[in-house]
């Protein structure tokens, strides 16, 4: 595979003949994928309800099974796991020491439908998409939704109220602030687009606007979607689409598309330097070099 430059200006981020190397395979949909301080990265199997580790001494063990078919992961800035679970319709916590805190279930007397990607801001607080992916067979349990829309939540810093940001995608999925918090990018699967918003206080939404779309047509047999979202440190936008992970610059531009040859679930940045970009990608978890950094998050000391 190779890199299919639009614009001159994708060259300053990724070889063109950089190789986008498989790590490991054998697996049913890989997601949430999550760089530890060992050097590991942590990652979901999620049909196969499991969450597993890649290491590049110690190749690939099962750390959590059955994982309640879990999705997106991160890091909050003290280094607990933010984990979304599709089976339990919940975020919840995971400490180093294994205690485990249940963070968020239900948007008022309604259990969500199925937390799918996380993030946490600067300040604690905890941002995630909830649409129904987790509500299907095969990626969940199948059950009927019990709320009447697919929302975008935040959870405040030091715990507080569950409070509603957004309720009018069809599924929202992969989300990314800037690097100075002032906008979050929400992408929604169902409409093959990625919408940016102004942040206010308590992360308040507005502006909305479309940032990028027509990115694939949201058909979810036949794979290529948008779905995982990264940024890098420059404010560019990198994000999974047909034929592998596509590229934007901050003003909305497609730069191009880094090519891997499965379907892409999500992407993360990893490596001491955070220049290495994972990318889960159905039943393989691959990993291209890049010549930037991820946007630095709490987490990525």
């Amino acid at each position: 595979m190779a890199v299919a430059i639009h614009s001159e200006k994708l060259r300053e981020l990724v070889d063109e003949k950089a190789e986008v190397e498989q790590l490991a395979t054998g697996f049913t949909f890989t997601e949430g994928p999550i760089w530890m301080t060992d050097g590991s990265l942590h990652f979901s199997d999620m049909p196969g309800d499991k969450r597993r580790r890649w290491h590049p001494s110690d190749g690939v063990t099962v750390l959590r099974d059955p994982s309640n078919k879990c999705n997106g992961m991160t890091l909050d800035n003290d280094g607990n796991l933010i984990v979304c679970e599709h089976v339990t319709s919940s975020v919840v916590r995971e400490k180093p020491d294994g205690t485990r805190e249940t963070l968020a279930t239900h948007w008022q007397d309604k259990e969500l439908n199925s937390p799918n990607d996380v993030i946490v801001a600067s300040d604690g607080s905890i941002l995630f998409t909830d649409p129904t992916y987790g509500r299907m067979p095969g990626f969940g349990i199948e059950r009927e939704q019990d709320l009447d829309f697919q929302g975008v939540y935040r959870l405040p810093a030091g715990g507080g109220e569950l409070e509603l940001l957004a309720d009018d995608f069809e599924q929202p999925n992969g989300l990314c602030f800037s690097p100075d918090e002032s906008l979050l990018y929400i992408n929604d699967t169902a409409r093959a687009h990625i919408r940016v918003f102004d942040v206010g206080p308590n992360h308040a939404l507005s502006n909305s606007r479309v940032f990028a779309e027509n990115i694939g047509d949201g058909d979810l047999a036949k794979g290529g979607l948008v779905d995982g979202m990264k940024l890098d440190e420059r404010g560019n936008v990198y994000v999974t689409g047909p034929d592998g992970v596509w590229v934007f610059g901050s003003d909305g531009e497609h730069l191009g598309t880094i090519e891997v040859p499965e379907n892409v679930g999500n992407i993360n940045w990893g490596d001491e330097d955070w220049r290495s970009l994972y990318i889960p990608a159905s039943t393989s978890v691959y990993r291209v070099r890049m010549k930037v950094a991820g946007n630095r998050l709490g987490y990525m000391h």
